[in-house]
């Protein structure tokens, strides 16, 4: 049973650990934002319009 206990209480510092992380990410990080911008072909907008008849 203490081996039980013990692997049971590594786990929770594990999870505490990683949660602890994930909420100082979220909490110190800011993401920068950007326009994006994608260039689409005219083929893929309208493919029967371009079609060689």
């Amino acid at each position: 049973m203490p081996t039980l206990v013990r692997f049971i209480i590594i786990c929770l510092i594990i999870t505490g650990a990683v949660y602890g992380t994930m909420l100082a990410l979220v909490t110190f990080v800011d993401p920068a934002e950007r326009d994006v911008t994608i260039r689409i072909p005219p083929e893929r907008l309208d493919p029967e319009r371009l079609a060689p008849k």
